[in-house]
């Protein structure tokens, strides 16, 4: 299912270029995924957003099982996913049997996706290294303490 067909409210009915500019996360859940060799390797299932710093951290996709019973969910840096406007679909450039031994993890039993020993887990796999150093530099104090205001004045 591509994002046109989740666009019930006609955000991209009229947009120029390959593809939309922005894009509404409501639309990209259910987006198939794809490699380079147009083997399917799952759907996004969800969007993890970094909290401090605002970006989208992973996009968690679903691979294998039947009918959603025995699905290995993973979270895929989003810097990692391509948009393939032509088809409507995101593209990740990793081979399927590859794919297989992602770090993964059951849908029941989902990781802290913000310590530092999942960072070292995706960056090893997807070997990525933006994300961790974008997420050090952003701080982490998310309340608005005074000492945080403080910094940001």
């Amino acid at each position: 299912m591509s994002y046109l067909d989740r666009d019930i409210l006609g955000m991209y009915r009229d947009h120029d270029g390959p593809g939309p500019a922005l894009m509404g996360a409501d639309t990209l859940i259910g987006d198939d995924v794809y490699n380079h060799s147009d083997e399917e390797l799952g759907g996004i299932k969800e969007i993890m957003l970094d909290m401090r710093t605002g970006q989208i951290a992973y996009a968690v996709l679903s691979f294998g099982g039947v009918l959603g019973m025995g699905d290995k969910l993973f979270a895929v840096p989003w810097e990692n996913l391509t948009l393939d406007t032509v088809n409507k679909r995101f593209q990740l450039d990793v081979d399927k049997e590859q794919l297989k031994n992602a770090p993964g993890f059951d849908k029941n039993n989902w990781p802290d996706m913000g310590s530092d020993a999942w960072q070292q887990q995706m960056e090893a796999f997807y070997g990525t290294g933006a994300m961790a150093s974008s997420r050090m530099q952003s701080g982490s104090n998310l309340r608005g303490d005074d000492d945080a205001m403080d910094q940001r004045s």
